[in-house]
């Protein structure tokens, strides 16, 4: 037996199961997301925390202050790319705006758990919805309908142009130039997957003391994400 034939014949046993670590797991992060109940869990956790946060944020203002908003981002906070990010993977693709445009096209992206019942309570309260989301203005309308299909209320959605820094999208909300339906609205909670969805926040942010996390739990709202975000770029 030639030396090379042994050596192949060595790396086959290991691959066939005597060394588990050859063949590492791919993509463990969308499995993860696709079959934990840790994932699902953990939505239903979030949302039901922050509602209840809601509930102490309303009884607390007073008859004066004015109208209210909750924000939140789309993508992974209000619905599901899973299936993109399975499809691209599958074909050993990774994101464009060519391949996610087709996708925000077939207005297939589902709710995730917990934020019809969310949703419901900022309405029972007396709240608008305002969604900021850095889809791009070309795919705003498809969003529009896949969210109108799913039953998702809101009453305002903004996307992106150049800029994909929301602070400015964010402020428009507030001081009411975002919408001719709208009055200038206060933003009492935020939620979102990406530290940048909560304003002038950064991964800079892991470098922090606890003291700047002190919002998290109380107007800010994390949901999990580990398949893509500002963390990864």
């Amino acid at each position: 037996m030639s030396p090379w034939k042994a050596v192949a014949i060595l790396l086959l046993v290991l691959a066939g199961g005597g060394c588990r670590s050859v063949s590492p797991p791919q993509h463990l992060e969308i499995d993860w997301v696709a079959s934990s109940a840790e994932y699902r869990a953990l939505f239903l956790q979030t949302y039901r925390l922050a509602g209840e946060r809601l509930r102490e944020i309303i009884a607390s203002r007073e008859a004066g202050d004015g109208p209210w908003a909750v924000g939140l981002d789309a993508d992974e906070t209000l619905v599901s790319n899973l299936r993109y990010q399975q499809e691209i993977a599958a074909a050993g693709e990774e994101y464009s705006s060519q391949t996610f445009g087709a996708w925000v096209a077939r207005r297939q992206a589902p709710v995730l758990p917990g934020t019809q019942a969310f949703l419901q309570l900022v309405r029972e309260l007396g709240g608008k919805i305002a969604i900021v989301t850095n889809r791009r203005l070309a795919w705003c309308a498809d969003t529009e309908v896949n969210l109108d299909a799913l039953g998702v209320p809101y009453d305002v959605i903004l996307c992106r142009g150049e800029d994909r820094e929301k602070e400015a999208r964010w402020q428009s909300i507030k001081d009411g130039s975002a919408s001719a339906e709208l009055p200038a609205l206060e933003i009492v909670m935020f939620l979102g997957d990406n530290i940048k969805d909560f304003p002038d926040l950064d991964q800079t942010l892991t470098t922090a003391g606890e003291a700047a996390f002190e919002a998290f739990g109380a107007e800010y709202f994390v949901l999990p994400n580990p398949m893509y975000g500002s963390w990864a770029e």
